[in-house]
């Protein structure tokens, strides 16, 4: 039956196309901020084994098991898994884990799309050079004035919103596919360009070493923890994204084999990122920080300040805009399969019903970081509604899908359906180190990271 099947949606032309796509959903600000802050301040070289260890016992696994499912069942990730549920003589409920992702990915898309709509904002910023000569005060003040302003959030929230309508509502192949073949080549070019310059500035040496130099002193229990989390978030595990991508690969493709490169590529992506930002802040004396406040306060006052700012500048909002478009289009093509699925819409109509859900909801979420900031929706809880989706979606929901995935595909699927879809051999090493690490070690590993998100470990 699996054989025969066909996606109803289309599918890749080809495997690279696959790989492009996911590594597109799994390329995003974590990788361009988070990854190589997390590298400099957890052991430099020794937090990389340990994350790269953390990789394929985990994220490996777990994204091969959600890839299998999705092209077995060449459904959205709800019907795929009622189907392959069904025909692994399991309960139709199983279809409750692809809700669980579905709903993931439309919670995390509504306060993604403000973050991107960042992105735009400071992209055109650069490009009328508003940077040159800026000062840390100028800076903050302006990324306070963006993040202050209801209007100005909501107008580049709507426009972010946007592009991901046009792109997701044309389309597999029309769509997704031409978006990521052009927009990740580009990605890639820009951080090529940018590491280069990065090669010229006297930072470069330092740069290398705030990563690279491994300090076994400074890696702790934490920041094992920390590897761990990252190596399952910044994969798009347990949010529907790739159990939908995989559902349009075609059955020729090895999973084992994308799922490697995707794996190589989004690592590789991170690595290069900080060779790319780490340099022109080190060369200009500025501190490293974290999360918003470097990509937003501390980048524009070093491209401000150094030569060829103006380009370098516009290239890294250009790429930090590519990473959370082709993020976002992953985020929103679960949820449009199911209803295209479900319903007599077509692509373009239920694309556009669910973007105007995610972008109302997208608004509270905006709203909450300026005129709603006082409003909690959680009693007990001091988060505003920003904190609360990124928590209930990042914390709580996206680790029990990895957690539900894995226990589905390796404890209740026949081990003939996996090996078949997997082309692999039972009596192989490849199966058993599969079925090892995502029987027992991916769980007990994602459990922890549950555990510490939730501030229990």
């Amino acid at each position: 039956m699996a054989e025969s099947r066909q996606s109803i949606h289309g599918e890749w032309s080809s495997g690279m196309v696959f790989v492009l796509a996911a590594t597109g959903s799994a390329v995003g600000l974590g990788n361009i901020w988070r990854f190589p802050y997390l590298v400099g301040e957890n052991g430099g070289g020794a937090f990389v084994i340990v994350y790269l260890a953390c990789i394929l016992l985990v994220g490996l696994p777990i994204m091969m098991a959600e890839v299998m499912i999705g092209r077995r069942g060449k459904r959205s990730p709800i019907n795929a898994l009622k189907t392959v549920a069904r025909e692994e003589g399991l309960s139709s409920q199983w279809k409750l884990l692809g809700w669980l992702g579905v709903l993931a990915g439309f919670l995390i898309l509504s306060f993604y799309s403000v973050v991107g709509g960042w992105a735009l904002y400071y992209a055109l910023q650069a490009l009328l050079n508003n940077f040159s000569g800026i000062e840390p005060t100028a800076a903050s003040g302006m990324f306070g004035s963006l993040v202050g302003s209801p209007s100005l959030v909501l107008l580049w929230h709507t426009l972010f919103m946007i592009i991901l309508v046009v792109i997701v509502a044309a389309g597999v192949r029309k769509g997704l596919q031409r978006a990521v073949t052009i927009l990740m080549p580009l990605l890639f070019m820009i951080l090529l360009v940018m590491v280069v310059y990065g090669m010229t500035t006297g930072g470069f040496g330092t740069a290398l070493g705030f990563m690279f130099s491994p300090n076994f002193g400074d890696l702790t229990g934490a920041s094992v923890l920390a590897a761990l989390g990252q190596a399952f978030f910044t994969l798009s595990l347990g949010m529907g994204a790739i159990m939908v991508y995989g559902a349009y690969l075609p059955r020729t493709e090895s999973i084992p084999v994308a799922t490697g490169w995707i794996v190589g590529m989004d690592t590789l992506t991170a690595i290069i990122a900080g060779l790319a930002i780490f340099p022109v802040v080190f060369a200009v004396g500025m501190e490293p920080g974290a999360g918003p406040g470097l990509v937003f306060e501390t980048l524009p006052v070093v491209f401000g300040g150094i030569p060829f700012g103006f380009i370098l500048g516009l290239l890294f909002f250009v790429l930090l805009t590519v990473a959370a478009v082709t993020s976002g289009i992953s985020l929103l093509e679960p949820a449009v399969a199911y209803v295209t699925e479900a319903t007599a819409m077509s692509r373009a109509g239920a694309t556009s019903a669910i973007a105007a859900a995610i972008w109302l909801l997208g608004i509270a979420a905006g709203l909450s970081l300026n005129a709603w900031a006082d409003i909690r929706i959680i009693p007990g809880m001091d988060e505003n509604i920003f904190g609360v989706l990124e928590f209930i979606s990042n914390d709580i929901m996206l680790p029990l899908g990895g957690l539900l995935i894995a226990l589905f595909a390796a404890w209740f699927m026949r081990l003939e359906s996996v090996t078949d879809e997997l082309g692999l051999d039972v009596a192989s090493t490849g199966f058993r180190v599969w079925l090892l690490t995502t029987r027992f070690v991916a769980p007990a590993a994602v459990i922890l990271v549950f555990l510490n998100a939730l501030g229990l470990f």
